[in-house]
């Protein structure tokens, strides 16, 4: 089994920051690409960032500049760094890693239960 644990989400100012944190545990081969979704009140959720394995980035056009994922293999976590947050930010943030148990690199979802972000004006 294998859960992932979202952490770092709060209430914070427009302009301020915050640092989300997820770690992945369980009986875990490698994971391939990790990522970080949102999902705002009556909206779809959406990518804000991927991260392979091999440190390939993407970023959501809305988040680039501003927002910076990195992972650490070693410890099977990823993070997302916030910076200049607006009212738009303001989402549940979930966690989203390719879990690798086998040989065959052929990897499964896993989702965290999210963290809540709110950004007040």
């Amino acid at each position: 089994q294998v859960q992932l644990v979202e952490s770092g989400g709060g209430l914070v100012q427009a302009g301020g920051s915050l640092r989300l944190s997820c770690v992945a545990s369980g009986s875990i081969r490698s994971i391939n690409a990790m990522a970080w979704y949102r999902q705002a009140p009556g909206k779809q959720r959406e990518m804000v960032a991927r991260i392979t394995s091999g440190g390939r980035i993407n970023y959501a056009d809305s988040v680039k500049g501003r927002f910076t994922i990195s992972r650490d293999n070693a410890k099977n976590t990823v993070y997302l760094q916030m910076n200049s947050l607006n009212t738009e930010d303001t989402a549940v943030y979930y966690c989203n890693a390719g879990v690798v148990f086998g040989p065959s690199r052929r990897d499964y979802d896993y989702w965290g239960q999210g963290t809540q972000v709110t950004v007040s004006s």
